[in-house]
């Protein structure tokens, strides 16, 4: 099994683990804070020193690759960590649940997490980093940027771009054709049908800014 180190120990980490199945293993997990390994057989280790300290220790046979375990609207986060270990020799590892689907034409970018019972469908794109969350739904000729995150149960229609660093909410619906803009936020169970702003929040039915309701509430 190909050996994996993941940074982030909380839930996510034990969403991929699960995901990850037979075909690799993790060795060690590391965090930025003072938290117990979530798994009990693998130890976890703090910040960047201690993954100097596990590096020098480690005298596998087989090369290590890298997962990111931080989900929810840090794409940015996830990309940097991902790039600061690949930078040390860690080249990050695409994760597809074996219970998902991903069309043979579908293009995953690199370090993507497509979990249990989501689809990714003809003609679609992933960015690098980007997860597809439990149940989620890319339908066709969609384009998602780099460490989008895809709520569970969220539903992508054909032909949606996403652009970067965008988190979609749980239970979210994004009608076809539509644009998101680059860092924004749709929150969960909103329906959008037309295109998002950069750095905007959308919530509701159709989803509107959440500025724009939180005036119109107060007026």
């Amino acid at each position: 099994m190909t050996p994996v180190i993941v940074w982030g120990g909380t839930g996510q980490a034990r969403v991929l683990r699960e995901a990850l199945g037979t075909t690799a293993r993790i060795v060690a997990v590391f965090d930025n804070r003072e938290i117990p390994s979530p798994f009990a057989d693998v130890p976890i280790f703090r910040g960047e020193r201690g993954l100097e300290d596990w590096r020098a220790s480690y005298a596998g046979p087989h090369p290590v690759t890298a997962c990111v375990a931080i989900g929810g609207a840090h794409g940015a986060d996830r990309l940097a960590m991902q790039r600061m270990l690949e930078v040390r020799g860690y080249p990050p590892l695409t994760v597809v649940h074996p219970r998902a689907f991903v069309a043979a034409d579908a293009h995953l970018g690199r370090g993507c997490q497509v979990l249990a019972m989501a689809a990714v469908c003809t003609g679609a794109r992933l960015g690098d980093a980007t997860i597809v969350n439990t149940s989620a739904s890319v339908d066709h000729d969609c384009a998602l940027g780099a460490g989008v995150h895809v709520g569970p149960g969220a539903r992508l229609a054909g032909e949606v771009v996403v652009d970067d660093g965008v988190f979609i909410g749980a239970g979210a619906v994004v009608l076809p054709r539509v644009r998101i803009g680059a860092h924004a936020t749709v929150g969960a169970g909103a329906v959008v049908t037309r295109d998002v702003p950069e750095g905007t929040t959308v919530i509701g039915t159709p989803a509107r800014p959440h500025d724009f309701l939180q005036k119109r509430d107060d007026a």
